[in-house]
């Protein structure tokens, strides 16, 4: 959001407030380069430090915000200072689901949501050897692949009867698994965590029938919940999120909010969304700036999310839910191809396996409400963008 207010030409004051003791940084690499150590924590900050090194940027880092004040137009914080505001922006993003099991609360047990927990996780991994991972969503098999790779004995315990059920169809679900199992990794699906084990420290958990699985350290998957207490404690709307407009704005017209907090309506798809992606808080982030500008602008964008795993990049276009038919483009077998998801024979989704181009092509016929016959979007000979 500062960037982009910059760029739009602000020159006012702005006070930048988080709880962390890390400047805004990217998550996505938390489960992949920086959780195999090829990153240093510095590399993740969307802007270096110099950027706020000036006199209209005040950054106020572990610093929790625990009310606002929208009569007084000012926000409290859990020192209780008061720090006025003309316009506030919500970026209070999202925190971790936690399991809900006997043994939640020993040491060993890991979350995966910021710098500060690959730390601890890179510290445990240190004296390990069995590795279990709750959960396998995206997540999940992130951390399964990069662990797996850097030789430790890999579990993952899924509630599903298959990976990545809720964001991709069987097909792919079936690919993923295939490229895990081959790797050694141990995939129990259909299978419920029922308890952690051990001391004070894991060893093991257990799981539906009794099963005990070692562990020397757990790291759990599971989902996320968006941070809307603040929000709904200041009166305003949260249904799945912060509820905004077009333009980032809440129904009061000098808070706005982005990111993953935020549910939006989409003209694409016709209905509120609340999307957890890297793409839509920076695309928020400029439509807010430029409306607190002066500008009009309204937020409508095909969404788009990567998920990357061994040698492979998964590209997501669009949102697949409540599809009727799906198309496979090219072969799994040649570890290369899509899968495309139509509605009432409507194009609503695409997920691109180590194929680009279908990705990208792919966003301009969801974003056009494209009716294709399924025929031609299997034809691999013939590029997508034809088809428009």
């Amino acid at each position: 959001v500062i960037a982009s207010l910059r760029q739009k030409g602000y020159d006012g004051s702005i006070v930048l407030a988080g709880e962390e003791p890390w400047l805004p940084y990217q998550r996505p690499p938390l489960s992949k380069k920086f959780l195999a150590g090829e990153l240093p924590a510095e590399r993740l900050y969307f802007k270096p430090q110099e950027f706020y090194a000036t006199p209209d940027i005040d950054v106020r880092l572990e610093t929790r915000i625990t009310a606002v004040d929208r009569e007084q137009q000012c926000v409290i914080t859990a020192a209780g200072d008061r720090i006025a505001y003309d316009t506030l922006v919500l970026a209070t993003g999202s925190r971790v689901r936690r399991v809900q099991v006997p043994g939640n609360d020993m040491d060993g047990l890991h979350y995966l949501r910021g710098i500060d927990d690959v730390l601890r996780i890179r510290r445990d991994l240190d004296s390990a050897r069995n590795v279990v991972i709750i959960g396998a969503g995206y997540i999940g098999l992130e951390v399964a692949a990069v662990t797996r790779q850097l030789g430790y004995d890999v579990s993952v315990v899924e509630m599903a009867d298959r990976v990545m059920n809720r964001v991709v169809s069987p097909v792919v679900s079936d690919f993923y698994q295939a490229e895990h199992a081959v790797r050694g990794v141990n995939l129990m699906l259909s299978t419920t965590l029922e308890m952690i084990e051990g001391e004070s420290r894991v060893n093991a958990v257990r799981t539906d029938g009794g099963h005990s699985l070692p562990a020397d350290l757990v790291i759990a998957g599971i989902g996320i919940v968006p941070n809307t207490e603040l929000a709904a404690s200041a009166g305003l709307e949260v249904n799945n999120g912060i509820v905004v407009d077009a333009s980032c704005r809440t129904a009061d017209p000098n808070i706005y909010a982005v990111g993953d907090c935020t549910s939006h309506p989409s003209g694409i798809y016709g209905r509120h969304v609340r999307l957890e992606s890297v793409h839509n808080a920076l695309e928020q982030a400029k439509t807010a700036a430029a409306n607190i500008c002066g500008e009009t602008i309204e937020y409508s964008q095909v969404p788009w999310f990567w998920s990357d795993q061994y040698d492979l990049k998964l590209q997501i276009a669009g949102l697949s839910e409540g599809y009727d038919e799906v198309v496979v483009r090219g072969q799994p077998a040649a570890r290369s191809f899509s899968c495309l998801y139509l509605r009432d024979g409507v194009l609503i989704a695409c997920d691109a396996i180590n194929a680009p181009r279908d990705f990208v092509q792919s966003k301009a016929l969801i974003a056009a409400r494209q009716r294709v016959a399924p025929h031609r979007l299997a034809d691999a000979d013939v590029q997508l963008k034809d088809l428009a």
